[in-house]
């Protein structure tokens, strides 16, 4: 199938659903879901783990057969690690996002560590309980992005974990509104918090003009159910890892460093452990150097880590750049309040030098439509051992792997739909050795041949 047709059927299944659950006829309704593309010579193959829902993970292989599933695992991200434990969020504090007790699970789903010491939470039904308030991502000693690299697994008995955590605050220095502030912390195996560090308490830090910052003390969006605003949003938290601009002498990049994400502003940046102060930034404004403005405005980024020592591109830094809307600044006609000042209705992934913000990879949809490769938010980005990227396109549902040079050799579109016929979105994949599960004989790998959309027909006999 020409990548003109496979991008076509996307379009068809993004679309199919979404005007669906707007009550929407005017797209296709019928298309296939679960592996649609595969070439077992061409992909770096292993077992699957994702959140097929978010209240469900499972695991699947290259054929798209669901081969365990852990229910009531948010996972947020779920991440596999060696044994066939399972790690992420418990339990959904609504209408916030985040989980309430943060949990390592064996494969029969039995806890065996646990974190849910934060604070004490008042739930819907008015129960008050101890909670993590764990959100978007985290990180196990030995891994430091939480996905396969050779000689960097994830401890399973021990060690330190990192938590992108929350904390309700006022700080008048970033509004007068209460804060749902980003808290990120690392806790040891036997519950003790060793390290913590506030969002909010470095605002002057992360690169924000006068205007913006007038936007988010004025305008920064209320949340009537949370009772508190979102100012940040950051929805990454990683170590850097072993790599090479270290070994040079550059001390922003120490291993133990921490590079977040904030989405609502369109930053990356970086954090020193030792003293906890932005020692590395990219973003909000793409305009503050030319390389930067040769890169063009990320908007809305999930995902961004340094590509750990032993994989391909090791000491780039990997993103998925959403575009939709995000940033804050002067108001425009089309965000008059200063709130979300920048638009992009296209996705990309890019992989960048971090020291000169050189672009060294980008996957895209050049010359097409852009809206035929476009997740607003969620989503995610892999490096594979055998070079080939692993991308979540997550509002839609589909994960898929793309070689250096763009082409897709396996596809997988989620079969598991909400009630009103929308897509179940992904919110991160993870490809993982098939030894990393000794419960499961090694599956068969069956090559996926899609047909041609010109000839596909329903039987109708």
């Amino acid at each position: 199938m020409s990548r003109l047709l496979v991008l076509v059927l996307l379009l068809l299944t993004a679309g199919s659903a979404v005007f669906q659950s707007w009550g929407v006829d005017a797209a296709p309704s019928i298309y296939p879901t679960g592996t649609t593309i595969y070439q077992p010579d061409r992909t770096w193959n292993g077992y699957t783990v994702l959140n097929s829902s978010l209240s469900e993970v499972v695991l699947i292989d290259m054929n798209g057969n669901e081969l365990h599933r852990w229910d009531g695992m948010r996972g947020y991200p779920p991440r596999l690690l060696p044994g066939g434990y399972l790690m992420g969020g418990l339990g959904t504090r609504r209408p916030h996002l985040e989980s309430i007790t943060f949990a390592q699970l064996d494969w029969d789903g039995n806890i065996v560590w646990k974190y849910d010491g934060t604070e004490e939470v008042q739930l819907e039904s008015g129960d008050t309980v101890l909670s993590a308030r764990q959100h978007h991502d985290w990180q196990r000693e030995g891994s430091p992005v939480g996905y396969h690299a050779p000689g960097a697994e994830p401890m399973v008995d021990g060690g330190r974990t990192l938590v992108l955590s929350h904390k309700n605050l006022i700080n008048t220095n970033v509004s007068d509104k209460r804060l749902e502030d980003d808290y990120i912390f690392e806790v040891s195996w036997d519950g003790e918090v060793l390290w913590e560090w506030l969002a909010s308490d470095h605002i002057h830090e992360l690169g924000f003009s006068e205007d913006a910052r007038n936007a988010i003390y004025r305008s920064v969006p209320w949340h009537e159910g949370r009772q508190s605003a979102d100012w940040i949003h950051l929805n990454s938290a990683t170590y850097i890892g072993p790599n090479r601009w270290y070994d040079a002498g550059d001390e922003r990049f120490h291993p133990n460093n921490i590079i977040i994400s904030s989405r609502s502003a369109n930053i990356v940046a970086i954090i020193e452990r030792a003293t906890g102060a932005v020692v590395w930034r990219m973003g909000p404004d793409y305009r503050e150097s030319r390389a930067l403005q040769e890169l063009g405005q990320v908007i809305g980024q999930h995902h961004p880590h340094i590509i750990p020592e032993g994989l391909p591109g090791a000491g780039n830094l990997l993103l998925f750049d959403n575009g939709g809307n995000a940033g804050y600044g002067s108001g425009n006609p089309s965000a008059p309040t200063g709130v979300n000042i920048v638009t992009r209705m296209n996705s990309r992934v890019l992989e960048i030098n971090p020291v000169t913000f050189g672009k060294v990879w980008e996957y895209s949809i050049a010359g097409l439509p852009g809206f035929l490769f476009y997740s607003t938010f969620v989503s995610s980005a892999q490096r594979l051992p055998n070079g080939n990227t692993l991308i979540t396109e997550g509002v839609v549902g589909r994960v898929f792997e793309v070689t250096p040079g763009n082409e897709i050799v396996w596809e997988y579109l989620n079969p598991h739909f909400n009630e009103d016929g929308a897509p179940n979105l992904v919110y991160r994949a993870y490809r993982v050795p098939y030894e990393w599960v000794p419960q499961l004989d090694r599956p068969e790998e069956r090559a996926v041949i899609p047909p041609r959309l010109s000839e596909f027909r329903i039987d109708a006999r």
